[in-house]
């Protein structure tokens, strides 16, 4: 049986499986040196991560992931070069796509060549190496969603306290890095259930679990008070994320948003085709299911990208939600050709990663140079000093530490800025982005500079803000592509 198999193989290092990762390095970190951080959650990471390093612990339960801060804070007693978090958490991407393409290939017997090819394909999916790009907790989620793939179906092959505790640590530690790992829950209730043989109710199983799972909300929650914040700081993270007490700065105030052809029209403008054989392959195994029996590795792979499209498509939507299942499915689609000959395998696959990498080409490197650099250059020329800027946080991690770039949502904030001090405001099409359009009277200003900021005008970053601005997927193109008639995204104005 595979599951035997994959519990008892060795954890061996095998020739094609390295080659492939000294393969994707290049490929996610091309360019990334001239790159800025692309949204505002990667700068404002950046700026907690240097607050945590000096023991100011206000905002660590920021997006409820403490450990994203802890876990990057020893660097910034040594560096705070936004370029060093950044290409750390690349690594950490990579790491990940190397962990779970070796879970699959144990799990599913590939040969060592096979293994290769599979994590350059996974590798070359065109949101995983978007997301690789930036500084959030996408990396590390991806990690701890590797891991806890793998333990669960050990847990489901050979059920007992070590293989169950194990899942639950996993699970834990995913908790720490990212909220959405609570998505997780329904899933695995459902496999659960589906399993049938009673684990978790045996042996008083359930409650251990259970007070593991709270365990790093009473230690760090702990942490927390000790630093001055309120002891439900962590949960109340959940709670505001379920339960928006307003509308944001872009008017969405809704979590709930059912649209179930966003993620395939995504999958079908950006993703290679291959994906849809590994989305859709796996259908025909169905009929042999049976309640209480052990899922094919193949269906325990597609279960889990299932349930995370359909799950994801109830809620507000950005390429981000289907973070996990990308990689499931060009997997899968590498499961459903491996029958063919081995010339024809390595031909398909071979074609369809260079179309990836040609897609990585269009949508991310033409995108990466950055012009912030420029814009401080031109502000320290002219005497440095606070900056306002429309929404967006790109100019901070180039700016000296003492001076303050001060986000705002609204041009009527400018007049109180103007009194304290501030002499210029940035017009940062991240506006445009974030959809949050209150800043009409700056675009008829005369402009002291300007600059372009491609990344502003990227697809994949609009479709990342969707989540915060609440539209559809056509409506976040129709918004992209009138972004992109204007030349200029950067616009410094005198305040």
């Amino acid at each position: 049986m595979n599951a035997r198999l994959y519990l008892s193989a060795p954890a061996s290092w095998p020739l094609w499986w390295l080659a492939a990762m000294a393969l994707l390095l290049p490929v996610r970190l091309y360019g990334l040196a001239h790159a800025a951080l692309p949204d505002y959650d990667s700068v404002r990471n950046w700026q907690i991560v240097q607050e945590v390093s000096h023991g100011q612990l206000r905002h660590l339960f920021h997006h409820g992931s403490p450990a994203f801060a802890l876990v990057y804070a020893p660097v910034a007693w040594l560096t705070t070069d936004y370029r060093v978090f950044q290409h750390l958490n690349a690594l950490v991407a990579i790491a990940a796509l190397a962990i779970l393409s070796r879970l699959i290939a144990r799990l599913t017997l590939l040969s060592d060549w096979q293994t290769g090819l599979l994590l350059l394909l996974m590798g070359s999916s065109v949101f995983l190496t978007f997301s690789g790009r930036d500084f959030t907790m996408s990396s590390w989620s991806l990690l701890c969603f590797a891991g806890l793939l793998s333990t669960y179906y050990a847990r489901l092959a050979r059920p007992g306290a070590i293989t169950l505790y194990r899942t639950a640590g996993w699970l834990v530690l995913g908790l720490c890095f990212n909220y959405k790992f609570l998505l997780t829950l329904p899933i695995l209730a459902v496999l659960e259930w589906w399993r049938a043989d009673g684990l978790l109710l045996r042996q008083g199983h359930w409650w251990r679990v259970l007070l593991l799972l709270l365990l790093p909300y009473v230690v760090l929650g702990g942490l927390g008070v000790m630093a001055g914040l309120r002891w439900y700081m962590w949960p109340a993270i959940y709670y505001k994320v379920a339960f928006p007490d307003a509308a944001n700065a872009a008017g969405r105030g809704a979590t709930l948003r059912p649209d179930f052809l966003y993620y395939l029209r995504y999958l079908w403008d950006f993703e290679s085709g291959l994906i849809w054989l590994g989305l859709l392959g796996p259908l025909g195994q169905l009929r042999k299911l049976r309640r209480g029996q052990l899922l094919s590795p193949e269906l325990y792979l597609a279960g889990w990208g299932w349930c995370l499209l359909a799950g994801m498509s109830l809620l507000v939507k950005a390429p981000r939600g289907l973070l996990w299942a990308y990689g499931l499915w060009y997997a899968l689609a590498l499961l459903q050709l491996r029958r063919l000959p081995a010339w024809v395998l390595v031909s398909i696959v071979t074609v369809a990663i260079g179309l990836n990498l040609h897609r990585i080409q269009q949508q991310i490197y033409a995108y990466s140079p950055s012009s912030y650099p420029a814009v401080a250059a031109w502000l320290r020329t002219h005497g440095n000093g606070p900056v306002a800027s429309t929404v967006g946080l790109g100019l901070a991690p180039f700016r000296p530490a003492t001076d303050t770039v001060r986000v705002v949502m609204h041009a009527a904030e400018l007049a109180a800025l103007r009194q304290r001090g501030y002499r210029y405001v940035l017009l940062d099409a991240y506006w445009r982005v974030t959809n949050v359009a209150h800043f009409g009277p700056l675009r008829q200003q005369p402009v002291l500079a300007a600059w372009p900021e491609p990344l502003l005008t990227s697809p994949l970053l609009f479709l990342e803000h969707s989540e915060f601005t609440g539209l559809s997927y056509q409506e976040t193109l129709r918004h992209q592509q009138a972004a992109r008639q204007d030349s200029i995204q950067l616009r410094l104005l005198a305040l």
